[in-house]
């Protein structure tokens, strides 16, 4: 708008122009020298016109810069900023698909994800802490149980009485008869330990997550998976406990020991590798959005060790279980030699039980017999997966992981050999247990690592990754 009036102004000058030449022709001046000061007027108000409208620019741009610092220096343009940076991340997550678990940026972000990393430790203890309980036969100690829990003894009064309520139980008179104050103090320590490092778990827990939620960093869809890992949790205490009780009731027959149900100690060792692969899952999925990929070309490669990685991570699942009946029938004490079981590959009694189906989860030679050849086709498998990903192009993160894998599987086949050979001692057994966990902890991390990116992520990757 400017440079047309400017232009309009030109205009009218150059019929003055005209009229001062006309002018001067009355006062003397020639006609050449009237057109080449005509020319020169013309030529000057091209320059003036072209000086003008740089002039204008400049103006233009430098008012911009200074308007600019002005809103800058008024803290204007930042909040604008941050609602379009904000509407941008939400048009990113509509649109594309990826939704953050966590709000509030990536303070809030690292200290979620701490929070949920240290659950699952705190879970993985307690596993540990249980293997060590089973294996001392410290379970049957406490012949009652309390929700909420309740003091230890404190007096030798309060001692004695316990003492009494175990001499009444089955594993008492048929195991430990005889055993002293001090020997009982220790399994009804280890037993009250496991039980209220499960109590402090909860604490652990619960606080810091109505903390996230008043703060407003969790969100509804976080907020409903870790309620219920929370409910699956306190539920847990209640599966311990009816696995207890198993155990005191007097067995079918008097030269059978007293042992807690095979199938309730598998449904308590499930239910707490199911509580700390949801914690672990959701943990990775808090700090780790997105899954590391350098091109497509990795994404492809991804794509295949996860065609894999589904179905061996299942079978490592389910060898993991079968361990807990081996625990619950006290399988591994009866054949202690490997590879063979006894002087045969196969013992003759595997399938005596009727029906059938009972031999698979309580005939101790069968279930031994199920255990060796799943966690063999464990090893197999994860071999198998190493080796057919050798050549697949895909990130160094996902390709060290699937070594390490399969490093953590041999270690665990062996650690099982040594605990079988040595008769379980409570060391070697614990160690395979923490190894089952430690194991299903590498696949669920590898599983979780080969998941699609997002399509937002996708169309920033290039087709092959950049050679520096």
């Amino acid at each position: 708008m400017l440079e047309s009036r400017l232009i309009s102004i030109i205009r009218r000058n150059k019929d003055l122009s005209r009229n001062i030449s006309s002018n001067l022709g009355k006062w003397g001046f020639t006609s050449t020298k009237i057109s080449n000061e005509a020319s020169f007027s013309i030529l000057n108000q091209q320059r003036l016109l072209s000086s003008c409208s740089n002039l204008i620019r400049r103006t233009f741009v430098n008012y911009g810069l200074r308007s600019f610092h002005h809103l800058n220096h008024k803290g204007v343009h930042r909040t604008s900023f941050r609602k379009i940076s904000t509407v941008a991340a939400t048009a990113a997550e509509n649109k594309e698909g990826l939704k953050f678990l966590v709000t509030a940026g990536p303070h809030a972000q690292k200290m979620v994800g701490i929070w949920l990393f240290a659950s699952a430790a705190w879970v993985f203890s307690m596993v540990v802490l249980g293997g060590v309980t089973r294996l001392t036969r410290s379970g049957l100690s406490m012949t009652d149980w309390k929700f909420t829990g309740s003091l230890p003894p404190l007096t030798d009064e309060d001692w004695l009485v316990e003492f009494e309520k175990y001499k009444q139980s089955p594993e008492y008179k048929r195991v430990n008869k005889g055993m002293n104050i001090e020997d009982f103090k220790f399994i009804y320590w280890m037993e009250y330990a496991h039980r209220m490092w499960g109590r402090a778990l909860g604490i652990m827990f619960g606080l810091p997550f109505s903390y996230f939620v008043r703060k407003g960093y969790i969100t509804v869809r976080l907020g409903f998976q870790l309620s219920g890992l929370f409910a699956l949790g306190a539920g847990q205490g209640l599966i311990g406990w009816w696995m207890v009780k198993s155990g005191l009731e007097e067995p079918a027959s008097e030269y059978v020991e007293p042992r807690v149900s095979p199938y309730r100690l598998a449904a308590h060792l499930t239910y707490a590798f199911a509580i700390y692969c949801g914690l672990f899952w959701t943990a990775l999925s808090v700090v780790m959005p997105e899954p590391p990929a350098e091109s497509l070309a990795c994404v492809r490669g991804a794509a295949k060790v996860k065609r894999l990685a589904i179905p061996v991570g299942i079978l490592v699942g389910i060898t993991a279980i079968s361990g807990a009946f081996v625990a619950g029938n006290d399988a591994g004490r009866a054949f202690n030699t490997f590879p063979k079981m006894g002087d045969t590959w196969i013992p003759d009694d595997i399938f005596s039980m009727k029906p059938l189906i009972r031999n698979f989860f309580e005939n101790t030679s069968t279930v031994q017999l199920d255990h060796r050849i799943l966690a063999t086709a464990t090893l197999a498998a994860i071999g198998g997966l190493w080796l057919s990903t050798r050549k697949v192009d895909m990130h160094p993160a996902v390709r060290h992981l699937i070594g390490s894998t399969m490093g953590m599987a041999a270690l665990q086949v062996t650690l099982g050999i040594s605990t079988l050979l040595s008769y379980v001692p409570v060391s070697l057994g614990t160690a395979h247990q923490a190894g089952a966990l430690t194991l299903l902890t590498f696949m669920i991390l590898l599983n979780h690592t080969v998941r699609r990116p997002s399509p937002a992520l996708l169309k920033t990757l290039p087709s092959v990754t950049k050679m520096v």
